[in-house]
């Protein structure tokens, strides 16, 4: 993590940014969706880790909480227009959230995108934000 986040840092600084639109989705390297939930694979979930909600905002969360959290962060990343909503919501409880992805731009070869994500509890909301970079398999890994 610490050599891929050092990479990035170098190539910033080297290349610059350049926006760039996503072109993964039509690609046979794209990860595939759930045939019948509309869910994302395990293995796309694993390279986020714990997402943005591995900090404080997601501490109250169950383990499907985390799952659908992590789903819409997915989602954000790979499939949404800069700006739009992707939004979850537990099964049980008050609990939902909201995931809002930046512009993408390129570091070097990769796609990455700054996001945020809102959780709330109660009514009272916490924002983490953070940065993903997507890999050539088509999954993303967060940066902070």
């Amino acid at each position: 993590m610490t050599i891929r986040i050092g990479f990035v840092a170098g190539m910033l600084l080297l290349t610059g940014c350049a926006t760039t639109g996503l072109t993964g989705n039509g690609s046979d390297t794209a990860p595939k969706a759930g045939k019948d939930s509309g869910s994302v694979t395990s293995t796309v979930l694993e390279e986020l880790g714990d997402g943005l909600i591995g900090g404080n905002i997601g501490s109250g969360l169950t383990a499907a909480d985390k799952r659908k959290a992590l789903e819409a962060e997915y989602k954000a990343l790979e499939y949404t227009a800069s700006g739009q909503t992707v939004t979850w919501k537990s099964d049980q409880g008050g609990r939902y959230g909201e995931v809002v992805a930046a512009q993408p731009y390129r570091v070097g070869s990769q796609d990455c995108r700054q996001y945020r994500h809102t959780v709330y509890s109660g009514g009272n909301g916490q924002i983490a934000r953070g940065t993903a970079c997507r890999n050539t398999d088509g999954s993303w890994t967060p940066l902070t």
